[in-house]
């Protein structure tokens, strides 16, 4: 065999054909499948043991108040001049045992869900708000001193006039008046404060003060939506200032970020007048955000 044909017999044997390419492509692509089907299922179990964490942490809380009031009624047997206490203790533990059993979230929403879900609404509802050349201000309008509901409206002129229900019920106010016209949305905080209306005792009236304490506790204790929030109320300067650290939804200065929304509906609903709200970068030591809340003098408060 010549020099020539050892080296084309080589070649032959050294390239590798269109078929082991397409084999080596499919291997691949079925490896990287392989890997996506694997992460998805990890994903499924992690999200199951989350779910699955929290409920045991309700049913361990349950299991200790039945353990307390069950303790608290024995001890009331065996000490007689104690019983009146003891027993209330025991009833009380009982009965709290038996509504965080039978009140435990069987489904639980991953934090980065909510963020995401939020994130998309207001980027194109802020999208819309830059498109249209509307101001920065965040108008706030309750729809009735009774009602929870309110309306997000967005002015178009720096000195506006705050339109009536009916035009406020379209998504884009083009009155008679230029100082009328914007956008009208309806805030993220509405269903949030039916939420909180509907399982909260005791009702602050119309002291500015009391509705804002009120509703930041909702927003850390019942929401969830950050870790702490420290209000400071000045009713004759018709302003709040509240102090937002470490949101759950991300940066606080978005548009209609659900804790300013919830702070400034809640409120607009026991003023039953509209609430301008305006949130900035706080100190990092005292608070992420500032969001700080102004409501006209003709308020009932």
């Amino acid at each position: 065999m010549s020099g020539n044909e050892q080296l084309s017999t080589t070649q032959e044997k050294e390239e590798p054909t269109a078929g082991d390419d397409e084999r080596s492509t499919g291997d691949g692509d079925d490896e990287l499948q392989l890997q996506v089907e694997l992460l998805r299922e990890e994903n499924e179990r992690l999200r199951r043991s989350y779910a699955l964490a929290r409920r045991s942490s309700y049913r361990r809380s349950a299991l200790g108040l039945a353990a307390v009031g069950v303790l608290a009624t024995v001890g009331a047997v065996l000490f007689p001049t104690s019983r009146d206490v003891l027993l209330a203790l025991g009833g009380t533990g009982l009965f709290g045992a038996v509504l965080t059993y039978y009140l435990t979230p069987e489904r639980f929403v991953a934090a980065d869900v909510g963020t995401a879900v939020y994130g998309a609404m207001a980027d194109t509802e802020g999208a819309i708000v830059d498109d249209l050349g509307l101001t920065d201000r965040t108008v706030y309008v309750p729809t009735g001193a009774s009602n929870p509901e309110a309306w997000l409206f967005v002015p178009q002129h720096a000195e506006y006039e705050i339109p009536d229900g009916d035009a406020l019920a379209a998504p884009f106010v083009v009155g008679d008046e230029p100082s009328e016209r914007g956008v009208s949305i309806r805030p993220t905080g509405s269903p949030l404060v039916r939420e909180f209306d509907a399982v909260r005792t005791g009702d602050p009236g119309d002291d500015p003060a009391a509705v804002v304490d009120q509703f930041a506790d909702a927003v850390t204790e019942q929401f969830e939506l950050a870790e702490s929030l420290n209000a400071d109320v000045s009713p004759d300067e018709r302003r709040a200032t509240v102090g937002v650290t470490d949101s759950a939804f991300g940066g606080v200065d978005r548009f209609d970020h659900p804790i300013p929304s919830v702070l400034a509906v809640g409120l607009a609903g026991a003023l039953d007048a509209p609430v301008v709200a305006e949130t900035t970068s706080g100190d990092a030591e005292r608070a992420d955000y500032l969001v700080t809340l102004r409501w006209p003098e003709t308020a009932t408060a």
